[in-house]
């Protein structure tokens, strides 16, 4: 059981009682201690309990916390800590390359006259694996509209790793941002039509995409080179590959039905090419859009657990709260310390310098 032991003191000439004053807190004149807010908020976005089990957990260890208290304590938490993301937000929207990835997640509540769930979408925008700056925002809105994307990005200029959703052309349209393709969504075209055996031509794909994918393991292996090594490297042993698929696509065009499964595979790839091979020539650039792909991994585990967001706001209050927990992650912080140290200096810390605060950025008090 925690204790805040407060010094009190009298005046001998005026008898003027002055006491020590409470630490400031994150919930003001809350009961919550910042390291069980952030064990809360941990236990259910990191580890993906719902509430009603982190209750019986309490409950075994002799504390009682009802399910609307722990519910109170993370919209509370979500909303002090929406600042920090906004911040890692405009530290994202810096950075010349960005993947970008969205995932429904239903709401029971849209609105107050709402009677039936809705889905929802997080959308995620990340830094790529070769950033030294490693994050992940999570932008939660009502809907896959293309508008929550322009909105998201306008005025931000680079290269955007995406799929093939129509969200993102109005961008690319703009010529502010250039598209990078996956190649992953290119390989899983021909993949379905292997498994499922609607192809004979399809494995004649597979193995050569997997050569790519051969290279780029080879590439990861050296940890320390720059981005111009990269393409330098690409150049030499991806451009070969990806001429033959090129080629390969091309001619098989030509000799199965236009309206055949693999017809639409193979066109897919075409018409997408410019985007597919544009990492070819920028080392900065990834082959493919899955590392934002696997940051999506928290919110389809917690989709199994926890089921629902209970409103908009509620979703978009859990978006601040894993983006913090996600980049933390990233960056390979533990992010129960990082939010407890977080949510112990928040109420003190000045506006001016919330980037301290920031995953890629944080030291600890106690270093």
């Amino acid at each position: 059981k925690e204790q805040h032991v407060r010094g009190k003191w009298v005046c001998d000439q005026c008898d003027t009682l002055t006491q020590q004053a409470m630490p400031a807190y994150v919930i003001d004149k809350g009961i919550a201690s910042p390291e069980l807010l952030s064990h809360v908020l941990v236990s259910k976005y990191a580890d993906h309990l719902p509430l009603y089990r982190q209750r019986l957990i309490y409950q075994r260890a002799g504390i009682d916390l009802s399910r609307s208290t722990l519910s109170d304590w993370i919209g509370r938490c979500g909303v002090e800590l929406e600042p920090l993301a906004n911040a890692l937000k405009q530290v994202v929207l810096q950075q010349r390359v960005i993947h970008a990835d969205e995932t429904p997640v239903t709401i029971m509540r849209m609105g107050e006259n709402d009677k039936k769930p809705k889905k929802g979408y997080v959308w995620a925008y990340a830094t790529t694996q070769y950033n030294p700056v490693q994050a992940v925002i999570y932008d939660f809105q009502d809907s896959r509209s293309g508008q929550h994307a322009e909105a998201f990005l306008k005025d931000w200029q680079g290269h955007l790793v995406c799929d093939d959703y129509s969200g993102y052309k109005a961008r690319f349209k703009s010529g502010q941002v250039i598209e990078v393709g996956c190649m992953a969504h290119a390989r899983r075209k021909f993949h379905e039509l292997h498994v499922t055996g609607k192809s004979q031509v399809a494995e004649q794909a597979l193995v050569l995409i997997q050569k790519l994918y051969a290279i780029e393991a080879e590439l990861r292996k050296k940890t320390d080179g720059t981005a111009e090594q990269r393409r330098e490297y690409r150049q030499q042993h991806n451009q070969p590959v990806m001429q033959q698929l090129y080629e390969w696509l091309n001619q098989h065009q030509l000799t199965v039905p236009s309206s055949s499964p693999t017809a639409k595979a193979i066109n897919y790839s075409l018409k997408r090419w410019p985007a597919l091979s544009r990492y070819l020539d920028d080392g900065n650039l990834p082959i493919d859009n899955n590392w934002v792909e696997n940051q999506m991994r928290p919110w389809a585990l917690g989709r199994k657990n926890w089921l629902f967001a209970g409103s908009l706001r509620s979703g978009q209050r859990a978006a601040n709260i894993m983006t913090l927990i996600q980049s933390a992650k990233l960056n390979g912080l533990d992010p129960y310390a990082y939010l407890s140290d977080v949510l112990k200096r928040l109420p003190t810390h000045k506006v001016t310098q919330i980037e301290e605060l920031l995953p890629h950025r944080w030291k600890s008090n106690s270093n």
